[in-house]
């Protein structure tokens, strides 16, 4: 069953001024893609295919469903490429306009020229990074800010790229250095910027200039330069080396997160824990929940808070033992687990990785590549739907009249797109 997402433009008023959440989206798409020589002698680099078709077509569908109406695509190399397979744009929904200037051309001047097709207010985007964006949450960060732009942040925790500026405490880029010269730098800039037209003002008239690195300085060394930050990776079309993470992100496989105890297994009391594999107990019906799951092709990844480590009630080589006693048997029950994370940290420890935060679910996203905003977290707590919407999944509780048996069923039947069928 298909949904269509229903956007609602909102007015505000920051320093007095009327202003309109974007319904257009700016994509610089004009570079030559040397990096992905031999790939893109016949073809500029957006248009290399992932399981039948271009990569830019995965943005197209995702800007689509994120309530987006226009597409403005800033053209270079190969223009002819990605004007014959998009035209209007009309396939998907949408309107795509085409900016085409000469491939010499930087990222700034491409803007510039293409500054009277341009709305006051509009989302700028690499045609190289997918990341799965939640509009809402970075519209409500660009009216809270109040500044001229704001740009995404990819907190690169992990060592994933090389890091390119710093980000203040309250949220505000105040060094952006692309070519990382400058000490404790800790983040990447990967676009998905909102901006005000009135930025393009900032870039020379007649120069080939770089926009990032000619307006985004200049905006953070006044404060004027908000920052959106995530721990959910971005996938690449930038480089050879990417290419395998960003098949395998962009081949959606299905997965769940589920929490463990109340959800596969009888909850002890609070502050107590499962000590060992005598004292867990399944829940009725979930081990055939986790039979279903597989045999639909989904992949089960396990969150769970287990204070009761750091709290000295188990061991966590007892804790290791209950986990895999418990995958013995859900295999045996023609289930799988296929990745179990736990957060042994005490309650007051303040580690990432502890629901309602969400250090696990990105841990799990990393690990297996998945798109978090197309995953399900089943839990049977308000921490559990905390977690869930810190990282952008959808979440759904179930309860002694609603078990983990139902929500499979109705995963399986209706899909994620369904949501509301899982939950009702």
């Amino acid at each position: 069953m298909r949904f269509q997402l229903r956007t609602v433009v909102v007015s505000i008023k920051p320093n007095g001024q009327s202003i309109q959440r974007p319904t257009q989206v700016v994509i610089l798409a004009g570079g030559r893609g040397t990096r992905l020589r031999p790939l893109t002698d016949v073809r500029p680099k957006p248009m290399i295919e992932f399981h039948g078709k271009p990569f830019l077509e995965y943005l197209v569908e995702m800007l689509r469903a994120q309530g987006f109406q226009r597409i403005l695509l800033l053209l270079g190399y190969l223009p002819e490429v990605v004007q014959n397979h998009f035209g209007d744009g009309g396939r998907w929904g949408m309107t795509i306009e085409y900016s085409v200037t000469a491939v010499e051309n930087d990222t700034g001047r491409r803007m510039k020229l293409a500054a009277p097709q341009i709305d006051d207010c509009f989302l700028l985007m690499y045609c190289d990074n997918y990341w799965p964006m939640q509009m809402d949450k970075m519209w409500a960060r660009f009216v809270q800010a109040d500044v001229p732009a704001m740009i995404t942040v990819y907190r690169n925790k992990d060592g994933y790229t090389k890091n390119s500026l710093k980000v203040d405490p309250q949220g505000y880029v105040t060094v952006y250095d692309k070519s990382r010269k400058h000490p404790d730098l800790q983040g990447v800039e990967i676009s998905y910027a909102i901006m005000r037209k009135s930025v393009l003002d900032l870039l020379p008239e007649d120069e080939n200039a770089l926009f990032e690195t000619t307006v985004y300085p200049r905006l953070a060394a006044s404060r004027q330069l908000a920052a959106y930050v995530t721990d959910h990776r971005y996938y690449s079309v930038g480089s050879l080396e990417r290419m395998p993470l960003t098949e395998s992100f962009l081949a959606r496989r299905p997965a769940v997160i589920l929490d463990r105890d109340g959800v596969l297994n009888k909850k002890p009391p609070k502050a107590q824990y499962v000590r060992s594999w005598q004292e867990f107990e399944w829940l009725a019906g979930a081990k055939e929940a986790l039979r279903v799951f597989r045999e639909a092709g989904y992949r089960v990844i396990i969150v769970s808070n287990q204070a009761g480590v750091a709290r000295g009630g188990m061991t966590e080589t007892q804790l290791l033992e209950i986990h895999e006693r418990m995958k013995q048997e859900a295999v045996e029950a023609g289930g799988k687990i296929d990745a179990i994370y736990y957060c042994p940290h005490n309650w007051d420890d303040g580690c990432e990785c502890r629901k309602p935060r969400p250090g696990m679910l990105f841990q799990a996203q990393r690990d297996h590549h998945l798109d978090l905003s197309r995953i399900i977290f089943i839990g049977d707590d308000i921490r559990d739907a905390e977690a869930a919407d810190a990282a952008g999944c959808s979440s759904v509780l179930v309860s002694e009249d609603r078990t983990l048996l139902d929500a499979a069923r109705a995963i399986i039947a209706h899909g994620q797109s369904s949501l509301a069928m899982v939950r009702n």
